[in-house]
């Protein structure tokens, strides 16, 4: 494939260049619960991790995220969330410039409000019985993206919840556009409506989910989708796998994958292999990989630098149609409540469709709270 070997390269290369500068641990979102050697719901309400922050996860990104924490560094004046027992809230707004290069088309860019997100933690019996809701703030048009209810053992060890929610499934990167989150449909775009059976104890977190299958649209036959994700969590590493099928009347999909998460020193490792089997395309049944690599290094307090790679091959019966993409992006919190990424991302498809060749440059402006 053409620039492959120099993409290659190159790649390697911002790898051990990166290494070499490192100078100390910092930590940022997604890959915080591997910095740590921690599960992601000591940081945030849903056990897969995104969403709202705890109570915990909040003092921590004021206090060991940033590069400075401003104002007096004791518990009163951070921001927890807890309005008071029975609530707590949060958010997150995103926003910035990106510029999409095509070869042999004009660039384009844009400026947008990327999202603007609102959490609503509603403890009823504290410990017990919650309601949650994740909803994406437009005016004159919001958009639920999670609610449900969701029933809990004094211990935490089980639970149950029911309503509508994002699918357990894989890494929950906080980059929908990544290769993994795309090819595999399960994303913070698609949520969908059923129930989840949850169990963690010291080591171990489970989750089994049986879901409309329709990504939070209305039911439309008599099918079901089934998901379960099993996570082993140790303080230097974790291992785990996802299942997921989805019995439609178009067409079944069948996914699964092996995912995985590794502390060297100052670099947290993200892995990622995913392996999907389609029956309803046009052309019949059709076999998918994708996968994703990534590398979270940390320059100094309150800078990562974020290396990926990723792959993606659409019919594994089909040779030469692979695509790759890299990507390069600075994350810098200067204070708490502010992150900025810059970041650089490469394309490489086949030669024929210019689209899959692009190039994007992108700077971001994020306000977690």
């Amino acid at each position: 494939m053409n620039g492959w070997f120099m993409l290659t390269m190159r790649a390697a290369a911002l790898i051990l260049l990166s290494i070499v500068i490192a100078r100390q641990p910092s930590f940022a979102e997604p890959y915080l619960a591997v910095q740590k050697g921690m599960k992601c719901m000591v940081c945030h309400t849903s056990p897969s991790g995104g969403g709202k922050r705890t109570a915990y996860g909040n003092i921590y990104a004021q206090l060991e995220l940033p590069e400075r924490t401003l104002g007096k560094n004791t518990i009163t004046n951070f921001w927890t969330g807890e309005l008071f027992k029975y609530l707590a809230v949060g958010g997150d707004i995103r926003g910035g410039w990106k510029q999409i290069d095509v070869p042999g088309q004009p660039s384009s860019s844009e400026t947008d409000l990327e999202e603007f997100l609102g959490y609503v933690e509603l403890k009823l019996v504290p410990n017990y019985v919650t309601v949650y809701v994740d909803a994406k703030l437009r005016p004159n048009d919001p958009v639920v993206r999670e609610q449900y209810v969701r029933l809990s053992t004094s211990d935490g060890r089980w639970s149950i919840k029911g309503g509508e929610f994002f699918l357990p499934f894989g890494l929950r990167l906080q980059d929908d556009s990544a290769f993994i989150r795309q090819v595999t449909g399960i994303n913070f775009n698609t949520p969908d409506t059923g129930w989840e059976l949850g169990f963690e104890n010291r080591a171990w977190s489970a989750q089994l989910a049986v879901t409309r299958g329709t990504a939070g649209g209305p039911e439309i036959d008599s099918g079901k989708q089934y998901s379960l994700r099993v996570s082993h969590v140790m303080p230097k590493w974790r291992i785990g796998g996802s299942f997921n099928f989805n019995d439609a009347k178009v067409g079944d999909r069948q996914m699964q994958n092996v995912f995985a998460g590794l502390r060297t020193g100052r670099i947290a490792w993200l892995a990622e292999l995913d392996y999907i089997i389609d029956d309803g395309t046009p052309t019949g049944r059709r076999k998918l990989w994708t996968s994703l690599i990534e590398a979270n290094i940390a320059l100094k307090k309150g800078h990562n630098l974020k290396l990926t790679f990723e792959y993606f091959d659409p019919d594994d019966d089909v040779s030469e149609d692979e695509q790759n993409r890299f990507s390069v992006v600075w994350e810098y919190f200067p204070i708490q409540f502010v992150q900025t990424r810059l970041g650089y991302r490469v394309y490489d498809g086949i030669p024929q469709n210019p689209a899959q060749n692009r190039e994007q440059f992108f700077l971001e402006l994020h306000l977690p709270f």
